[in-house]
């Protein structure tokens, strides 16, 4: 048997080819048949340029139609899909690419230029998404006969790698096996009740767990149609409300559709299914939608090195403030500092295994190592409760990761290029609840002098989700006798900058 990713997805696919998966407001359609035919060109490309089954293939663009198809012709082809934010910069994305080491990069054709030392450091062929040329990636395609066949992949051959790390050192790849995503997406089909005759409002990037695994993947076995928007609008979303009946998105899309008072129950009358996840949702947040709408908003928890673990339920109790019990075939627990499972109730580290759990960091034993314990089960690094009847609520994490958006930002990074500006002598960057985001980036600064716009000194060097909203000036930063800054006592001290309300919720 065939555990190809691709091949499972698309022996589910409607047998009416003519049938739309993706509609483009103001665009073209895309039908079952153009998207298996445009997957089928470019995985025929991807084979005459020298992918085999196993090599990688880096991708940054912008969310497309094609960036889909393209993301199909990686799995069919056998290639292991490397997506990376647009929003990097060219400094940021070579360390990516020279762990990588991709066969081939794909890139926006305004990014060709700056990449183009990063891909022949590895010696991987650039190619751009958009722009006609040699090097533009369906201009070529159109050229060959689409691939009729699909690369024979086990269930634990890598299928993607996503890039994620924890608060200290380089970004680890996840590497994340066919076995992984196809459980993962049938056991939220199953569980969320999807049909062919749903359609869902995709506004997620698909360069992340959520809108790429989640939101896509399901659509794709489910056989039902997607509006893609290339960015989250509360505006055009609560127009397109009506035509579809099921959204998926981070709290800060509720907060946005929240404050449109175009938000409705009237608007809401077709939908039946809103998802949060990636980053904490306020819960005061999840009361005003209700209140507003009549929908209870369903949160679920999971990771990139996992996908989701737990989720409310479809039918019966989505409990505010919990991410709900563990997925079916997912085993959950919570444990002390020993590694001892707690009683009910008890806080702890949450640890998880399953066949959603992927197997490792990409060439990083040593952290692959720290992040399993020997019995298997993989540490998440979030502390929750474990109810008896099964409900996880998660408390805090053990980490310093700060969520914004639903997007992971390192506090070591963010403080490595604080500390390099000329009148910082130190720095300690900490996340606060931020009643839009979830949570906001603070700086806090120890200066010698005027340190100048901060913020626009950072902005050639980190991405724009990455820049603090908040910049404060101490004396002296908070430790304790170790010499380590106390975050925690600069957390308090800053909690309410944005918002003094308690945040509830789960990430990925």
């Amino acid at each position: 048997m065939n555990a190809n990713l691709f091949a499972r997805l698309a022996a589910r696919f409607p047998a009416d080819r003519a049938a739309v998966f993706l509609r483009t407001p103001g665009g073209p359609d895309l039908k079952f048949g153009a998207l298996c035919e445009g997957a089928g060109r470019l995985a025929a490309l991807l084979r005459e340029l020298g992918v085999a089954p196993g090599a990688r293939v880096a991708v940054q663009v912008e969310k497309s139609p094609e960036a889909v198809c393209l993301y199909l012709a990686c799995l069919q082809a056998g290639a292991v899909y490397v997506p990376l934010n647009p929003a990097y910069t060219p400094a940021e994305l070579h360390y990516f690419i020279e762990d990588a080491e991709p066969r081939v990069l794909v890139c926006d054709p305004r990014s060709a230029s700056a990449l183009g030392p990063a891909a022949a450091s590895v010696g991987a062929r650039l190619l751009t998404l958009g722009a006609q040329g040699e090097g533009d990636v369906p201009a070529r395609a159109a050229e060959l006969q689409a691939m009729g066949d699909v690369a024979m992949r086990a269930e634990d051959d890598t299928a993607a790698i996503l890039y994620t790390s924890g608060t200290t050192g380089r970004a680890k790849g996840a590497m994340l096996s066919h076995g992984n995503l196809w459980s993962n997406a049938r056991s939220l089909h199953r569980l969320w009740g999807l049909q062919a005759e749903d359609v869902l409002i995709h506004a997620l990037p698909l360069y992340h767990t959520h809108g790429l695994f989640v939101a896509l993947n399901l659509m794709l076995m489910t056989g039902g149609q997607v509006i893609v928007l290339p960015r989250f609008d509360a505006e055009e979303v609560t127009h397109l409300l009506p035509r579809a009946t099921v959204l998926m998105g981070v709290p800060t899309f509720y907060t946005r559709l929240l404050a449109s008072p175009r938000l409705t129950r009237a608007a809401c009358a077709n939908m039946r299914l809103f998802v949060s996840g990636s980053s904490p949702l306020l819960a005061s947040t999840y009361a005003a939608f209700e209140e507003r709408t009549g929908h209870r908003v369903l949160e679920r928890y999971g990771m990139t090195e996992t996908g989701m673990n737990a989720s409310n339920p479809l039918e019966g109790e989505r409990r505010a403030g919990s991410v709900g019990p563990a997925l079916p075939g997912v085993a959950l627990r919570v444990v002390d500092t020993q590694g001892r499972v707690v009683t009910p109730g008890k806080t702890g580290g949450l640890e998880v295994k399953g066949p959603n759990v992927f197997a490792g960091y990409w060439r990083n034993p040593e952290k692959t190592a720290e992040a399993f314990r020997e019995d298997g089960w993989f540490r998440t690094g979030d502390l929750a409760t474990l109810g008896a009847d099964g409900y996880v609520t998660i408390v805090g994490r053990d980490k310093d990761l700060i969520i914004s958006g639903g997007l992971n930002i390192y506090p070591r990074e963010v403080e490595a290029a604080l500390d390099a500006l000329p009148e910082v002598i130190e720095s300690a960057v900490i996340g606060a609840p931020h009643p839009d985001l979830g949570e906001g980036v603070i700086a806090v600064l120890a200066v010698s002098g005027d340190p100048g716009d901060v913020v626009g000194c950072l902005r050639k060097s980190l991405a724009p989700y990455k820049l603090p909203r908040h910049v404060v000036q101490v004396d002296a930063l908070p430790r304790n006798a170790m010499g380590k800054v106390q975050k925690a006592e600069l957390r308090t001290r800053f909690q309410t900058v944005f918002t003094g309300t308690q945040a509830t919720g789960g990430r990925d």
